[in-house]
């Protein structure tokens, strides 16, 4: 080829040139609408997240109060009516047996300076609960599945007789239907088998009528380990048996000391039993119980920590003894994130002493039907028809029961977000078990 043939005349030349120069703007017009729209979707998201940032997650496992962050601190807004909130019975507008705490809190108007502290504890508070919420949200997600069935199986009722029992039987019917539900609903369950023998830690173990009981304790565990030592043939009468060999004479097995397939056996077929009780009325026993009475353990390892963590200026004597706690000191400690010494079983949460959405209960009695409970149970599993419930008070027999009265006595030196951060605390058991919510 010819070097004068290789030499593109001026009318290639410009063909060429504006051939490239379009399909160059074509491509900046491309690179144009691209970058809009990806501009776009940022800024759509930033205002979606502005808008939604000042508020967590909606969940009705978290704490009651719902805290804006987004501005100006506002005051918790206390939600009356939980949405899964349903009563016993829909016919009366409070369940019957006098089961729910209401009337326990009375309304107190806010003085200015307790309208300070309340904004304070509110704006110091609002991150403490969102933290709270998640760790709520997170409780049922934290397992991997077990080998155990997730739905509650039918009561056998075969061994009960007498028709007195009709209307225990439907009111134990709701309350267990409404615990299934309500883990359907919200928890989401997954459980690793590491956790197992933790989970099961609390559950007594009555091979002969195939009893497992869940202990909880201020509602009723004490004269329960009575029942399933006389059931066990290890005493002749639960009336008979001392506190002391109750609690300390390691005579009934627990669900944790047997293997994995003895556990899951047991689980599967067992009858499961738990007992609970309105919190703040569970709370307010444990505190008169331990810390009012002379105590060789709590005041030692609780008390002297709580004087001197919550009591400014405390005495010698106090310090030394740990003696004379006073409600408002053991709340504060109760509440505070940074314990001076760890939690203990007489005011845990029941959702972390006998998980009761991981394990599926066959039966659900309350401290406030007590008695009418425990000897329906002891029907359902074929006890001696002359074993009876024991309904003597297991120690300071002199001192009034921890009832309804009582507990508003010793909240009326509390403020309202104190009492409120403590319904916080237990939200978990009041919804899990139906108690209504108390009017803060």
């Amino acid at each position: 080829m010819q070097p004068s043939e290789m030499v593109m005349n001026p009318k290639q030349v410009f063909l060429s040139v504006l051939i490239f120069g379009v399909a160059g703007l074509l491509l900046f017009m491309y690179l144009q609408v691209w970058i809009e729209e990806q501009h776009k979707g940022r800024v759509e998201k930033k205002r979606e997240q502005k808008a939604t940032s000042g508020w967590g997650p909606v969940s009705y496992l978290r704490p009651a109060p719902r805290i804006m962050t987004r501005g100006k601190t506002q005051k918790p807004i206390i939600n009356q009516n939980p949405k899964f909130h349903m009563l016993e019975d829909p016919k009366e507008k409070f369940p019957v047996n006098s089961e729910m705490p209401t009337g326990i809190l009375t309304e107190i108007h806010l003085s200015q300076k307790e309208d300070q502290v309340l904004g304070k504890t509110t704006r110091s508070s609002a991150s403490k609960l969102i933290a709270k919420q998640q760790r709520t949200k997170n409780f049922f997600r934290k397992f991997s599945e077990m080998n155990w069935p997730l739905e509650n199986r039918p009561l056998n009722k075969s061994l009960v007789k007498d028709h007195k029992w009709k209307n225990t039987d439907v009111t134990q019917e709701k309350r267990r239907s409404f615990l299934q539900e309500f883990c359907k609903k919200y928890s989401g369950v997954s459980r690793p088998q590491s956790h197992l023998f933790h989970m099961v830690s609390r559950i007594y173990v009555e091979d002969k009528h195939k009893i497992l009981y869940c202990e909880v304790p201020k509602a009723g565990c004490s004269n329960w380990k009575r029942i399933l030592m006389v059931l066990n043939g290890l005493a002749s009468s639960a009336y008979n048996i001392s506190h002391d060999a109750v609690h300390y004479g390691k005579h009934l097995k627990k669900l944790d000391s047997f293997d994995l397939k003895g556990i899951y056996m047991r689980l599967d077929t067992y009858t499961k039993a738990v007992f609970v009780r309105d919190p703040i009325e569970r709370l307010v026993s444990a505190f008169r119980d331990k810390f009012e009475h002379p105590n060789s353990y709590y005041h030692p390892v609780f008390g002297k920590a709580i004087i001197k963590k919550y009591r400014p200026n405390a005495c010698e004597e106090a310090l030394n003894n740990g003696s004379g706690v006073k409600f408002k000191e053991f709340i504060h400690y109760l509440l505070d994130s940074h314990r001076p010494v760890g939690m203990d079983i007489h005011w845990e949460k029941v959702s972390k002493l006998c998980y009761p959405c991981l394990i599926n209960y066959d039966f659900v009695g309350k401290f406030e039907t007590l008695e009418e409970d425990a000897n329906y149970f002891l029907q359902l599993v074929g006890a001696p028809k002359e074993l009876k419930f024991p309904n003597f008070k297991d120690r300071h027999s002199s001192d009034e029961r921890t009832n309804v009265q009582v507990v508003r006595q010793y909240l009326k030196d509390l403020t309202r977000t104190e009492r409120q951060l403590i319904y916080d605390f237990y939200y978990l058991d009041y919804l899990m078990f139906n108690y209504t919510m108390p009017f803060l």
